[in-house]
Parts: structure tokens; C-alpha cells; sequence
């Protein structure tokens, strides 16, 4: 925002938590949980970047969700879903336990990261588009190892979807 920026889309790794997700599933993203323990506004606030307790009654932008929407519908995207995303701070991955907890607090995917960087955009009023890429699905009931290179290669896996989705937003903004 400082260098004139006025919309941000951030994009993360996640392990789906919603038994319907697949590897694959490019989540986009409605309302989140910070379950990182931390908030990156603690501090000194400097109130030319925003104020003190900024507003997250809607972190992200609903217009964009429409307009991914959307997009993902022209491009005959069927791995395209919406959901709420949890951080946590890692780099542990979850337990079976974590994973029902997760999923019990209402969250649709998991991540270590996404959150803290939201919070700042919209301390300094920024539009916001959160997207996961479901990398693995996650479940408690079934427990299988999760390693993380196939984390990272299902990941790779997904990028030239979630670019190709990308792109197409852009354009139609």
C-alpha cells in the first residue's frame, strides 16, 4: 500500500480440512481464523498506515470472490470452492486431534501462513483476495502421514491453474 498498491491477493498452501476438498481444490477464501497466537499490529501503531483496530468484519473483498467466481466458471474451473481458512503457526503439521478441532471451529483448510499478511492490508484499507491451493486433505478418522514434499509437490501441481485463474481476474477487474 505504501508504494500505491490498492488491492492485494494472496495466495497459500493449505491442507484441506472439509472432507469434500480434493488435492487439487483451489479454495477461495471468505473469512479466516487467526489461531497463530500473534497479531503482526501489536506494537506502536503509525496512524498515516491505518488505524489502531481496523475493521475485519469482511477481510476479504466480496466482489472479488464474485469476480474469481466467476472467472473460475468462464475458464470451467470444477476445483473451484469457497471457504474459511485457519492459520497456525507451525511448522508442525496438524494432529488427527488439531484436524477435528480445526474442522469443529469451522475451518475449511489449514495453513501456517496468509492471515498476518491480511490483517496488515486491511489495517491499510486494501481490498483483499485470499486463495488456498489445497495441497492434501486432511482425514482424522483415516490418518495418513503427511510428508512435506508431497505437500510442496501437489502444490506445484495446482500452480498453473491457480495462475491461469489469476490472470483471468486481473484482467477482468
Amino acid at each position: 500500500s505504501r508504494l500505491g498498491a490498492d488491492t492485494l491477493v494472496v495466495t497459500n498452501a493449505a491442507g484441506g480440512l472439509d472432507p469434500n476438498y480434493r488435492p487439487g481444490t483451489i479454495m477461495v477464501i471468505r473469512d479466516h481464523l487467526n489461531f497463530i497466537g500473534e497479531n503482526p499490529l501489536r506494537g506502536a501503531n503509525i496512524d498515516d498506515w491505518g488505524p489502531r483496530f481496523p475493521d475485519l468484519s469482511e477481510p476479504y473483498d466480496k466482489k472479488l470472490i464474485d469476480a474469481t467466481l466467476q472467472c473460475a466458471e468462464k475458464l470451467h474451473m470444477t476445483n473451484v470452492t469457497t471457504g474459511i481458512y485457519v492459520a497456525i503457526p507451525g511448522p508442525s503439521l496438524e494432529t488427527p486431534a488439531e484436524t477435528k478441532f480445526l474442522r469443529a471451529a469451522g475451518a475449511d483448510a489449514v495453513g501456517m501462513s496468509s492471515v498476518p499478511e491480511v490483517i496488515v492490508a486491511r489495517h491499510a484499507a486494501m481490498r483483499v483476495l485470499g486463495l488456498s491451493a489445497v495441497a492434501n486433505v486432511n482425514d482424522p478418522d483415516n490418518f495418513a502421514p503427511i510428508l512435506l514434499d508431497d505437500v510442496i509437490r501437489a502444490a506445484g501441481e495446482i500452480k498453473p491453474s491457480l495462475q491461469k485463474l489469476i490472470t483471468e481476474v486481473v484482467e477482468f477487474l
